[in-house]
């Protein structure tokens, strides 16, 4: 579980990261100020630059807290800045890469329990992870590079698939 979990999301995470570096030097070379992006969105029903980056990011630090069977740590959604998201990103790579492979043993089946609005999800943890963690945090994280795309930042499969 471990190997299928925490590898992924610090890469990706990374990844994250190095995208929203090239949006900032993108809006420098533009002439904008580069946080003017955070409240984009590809549709009017869709979240922000900045909410898909929170849900991400809030994804991989939720998943490695409940195959571990600990409670999440809160963060709070406060972030205004590209600076700000980017230290939201380090802060979770580091919550990530402070779970060792022991700490996931037996997670495949521990019970992981999300409360949504009006609903709470029962899995075991190998459920979990494939069908509701890791989706989440790719979908997450695919949005947050088409509205950057969408916006003229020069991103292509290499931005998303390798930091």
């Amino acid at each position: 579980m471990y190997a299928f979990s925490a590898p992924t999301f610090t890469r990706m995470l990374k990844n994250l990261s190095a995208m929203l570096g090239k949006a900032e030097a993108h809006a420098k070379v533009k002439g904008f100020d580069a946080n003017v992006l955070l409240n984009d969105r590809l549709a009017p029903d869709m979240f922000t630059l900045t909410r898909q980056v929170q849900i991400a990011t809030d994804h991989a630090k939720g998943a490695m807290a409940r195959l571990a069977g600990h409670v999440p740590e809160a963060i709070e959604d406060t972030e205004t800045t590209i600076a700000q998201l980017q230290a939201r990103i380090a802060k979770v790579i580091g919550i990530v890469e402070a779970y060792k492979p022991e700490q996931l043993a037996g997670a495949d089946t521990r019970e992981v329990t999300i409360k949504i609005p009006g609903s709470e999800l029962k899995f075991d943890g190998a459920a979990y992870l494939n069908t509701w963690a890791l989706p989440n945090f790719y979908f997450h994280l695919t949005m947050a590079y088409a509205i950057l795309r969408h916006n003229g930042v020069e991103l292509g499969k290499k931005d998303f698939l390798m930091s």
